[in-house]
């Protein structure tokens, strides 16, 4: 009679909070908003554009301060890696055996430095830029003709680099979805995913309150420091 090897035991899969509320309400705001400055922007709709663009700013802003007190996926010092650490996870990824994240992997760390960074610039260059018909940046004065026109042309330019990344970063999500059989949106509205019972689980941060005073701050900087700087 010959023995056979047990099987290995399966790992339960169990559910855990994966981003913070506060995090999940910047990514679908700031999706909101993104879209609503594209249109206003083609449209001709530049008031509203360049109030949307403060608004932005302002939540840019907050973001930056939530990477550093937010939930553990949420804060930059879980999702900046080296660049080692990128290749290797490019080399493994049409692999099974790969490492998993419970959060943004080294690749996804950077693709949202660069969205923050496009971001930033956009929002920094729009008040500056002018369309040279009727409509100028709130502090266009502030600085010299020639610098405004650098400045425009860079805000453009940048409108169709953010266009490109949202393109890529639309198309990753669906070849996580199709080929890795990963849904990493999700997690991004209900904030939980399943994980094997072994994954460490996440560090909880600051709680939606601050968040919330946090964002007000931030938005009531931006929109007095804008309108404080334009006298």
């Amino acid at each position: 009679m010959t023995d056979h090897p047990a099987a290995p035991a399966a790992i339960p899969a169990v559910s855990v909070p994966v981003w913070d509320l506060p995090t999940r309400l910047f990514h679908w705001v700031l999706v909101i908003a993104v879209c609503a400055l594209f249109y206003t922007g083609l449209q001709g709709k530049l008031d509203l554009h360049m109030k949307l663009g403060q608004f932005v700013l302002g939540l840019l802003l907050f973001r930056l301060i939530w990477g550093f007190i937010g939930n553990r996926q949420a804060r930059f010092s879980d999702f900046i890696a080296g660049p080692a650490a990128a290749i290797a996870y490019l080399r493994g990824l049409f692999g099974s055996n790969g490492p998993k994240y419970l959060g943004h992997n080294p690749v996804g760390g950077y693709a949202v430095l660069l969205m923050l960074a496009l971001l930033l610039i956009q929002a920094s260059t729009g008040l500056f830029a002018s369309d040279d018909i009727a409509t100028d940046g709130p502090l266009y004065s502030k600085v010299s003709s020639s610098l405004s026109a650098r400045l425009s042309t860079l805000h453009r330019l940048g409108f169709d680099a953010l266009l490109v990344i949202i393109l890529i970063h639309l198309a990753s999500n669906a070849f996580y979805l199709l080929v890795k059989r990963e849904n990493l949106i999700s997690p991004m509205v209900t904030g939980s995913k399943t994980v094997p019972a072994s994954t460490i689980m996440p560090v909880q941060g600051a709680g939606p309150v601050a968040a919330l005073v946090i964002f007000a701050i931030c938005e009531i900087v931006v929109f007095a420091g804008i309108t404080w700087l334009a006298k």
